[in-house]
């Protein structure tokens, strides 16, 4: 699956995160903690607080093989936590434990409302820490909360993708850009109003941009053969722009890319100039 690429910048959980921090700390006597998100290659803190030493800044990228966030998400309990990262055997060689200089760790795993995995509620210490049953339990229910402010920030950038974003050229020509996940509720719109908005139109061709498209679950979204097909029924001459490497090289996707009667140009200029217009500054 291609990396993380949500439009949501998860504004409100960094913002209930950073609240919970400082109680996070305080509870567990720790001096860092810290919400790492899982991409298909790194882990990202994209929020951190630092008591009295500065450890963890927001930003910081570890490799996901390198990470002992890997440790956290693989393991059956989605729980890693020892006294010492410097002397316990899975992370002691790690560079990261050298990189971070802390011994204490307790990390859990963070999902989604859904259950799907999202990243880690990690929290460390420069010294040793012992942590007990009720801390990894105390972790895993501020866990449990973050997991609900995820599921908002995901449902306020659905929201923000649910309109259909048709974009009339000329007479006769529009542009329709499809962004983000594309679920079962955003497909029936997206297919409803571009047939319509063609129909009311007196459209003659329609240029799909597929550049800002994210695939959920690799399942290459249903509605563009039906909107092609409806299109192509209706006389629209159709074609897709922006089709990112990244999708032309998932076989499922060629597949369906193949079946479609439409044309393929790299980009919307291209696509402008094969229907007989231009671009001037």
């Amino acid at each position: 699956m291609q990396e993380t690429k949500r439009v949501s910048t998860h504004d409100s959980l960094k913002a209930v995160s950073y609240k919970l921090f400082e109680v996070i700390s305080d509870e567990l006597d720790v001096n860092t903690a810290y919400v790492a998100q899982k991409g298909s290659k790194a882990m990202k803190v994209i929020s951190s607080f630092n008591k009295d030493h500065f450890i963890v800044p927001e930003g910081f990228q570890v490799t996901y093989d390198g990470s002992h966030c890997r440790l956290i998400i693989q393991n059956d309990e989605g729980v890693m936590h020892t006294n010492n990262l410097g002397s316990f055997n899975l992370t002691k060689d790690m560079e990261v434990t050298e990189q971070l200089k802390v011994k204490g760790y307790l990390g859990v795993t963070l999902r989604d409302y859904y259950g799907n995995i999202f990243g880690t509620l990690c929290v460390m210490d420069k010294e040793e820490k012992d942590f007990t049953d009720k801390d990894i339990h105390f972790l895993k229910n501020m866990a449990e909360v973050l997991s609900y402010i995820i599921h908002l920030d995901n449902t306020i950038a659905d929201i923000d993708l649910l309109s259909v974003p048709i974009i009339p050229i000329k007479k006769g020509l529009a542009i329709l850009s499809l962004q983000g996940n594309i679920n079962e509720e955003r497909s029936q719109k997206i297919l409803e109003d571009t047939l319509s908005y063609a129909a009311k139109n007196s459209s003659e061709s329609f240029i799909i941009d597929l550049s800002q498209i994210v695939l959920l679950e690799n399942r290459f979204p249903d509605v563009l053969r039906n909107l092609v097909l409806g299109l192509n029924i209706m006389g629209i001459k159709v074609m897709m722009t922006g089709l990112p490497p990244w999708l032309v090289k998932m076989q499922e996707v060629r597949d369906h890319l193949t079946d479609l009667q439409t044309e393929y140009v790299v980009d919307i200029e291209s696509a402008l100039n094969n229907i007989g217009y231009t671009l001037e500054k």
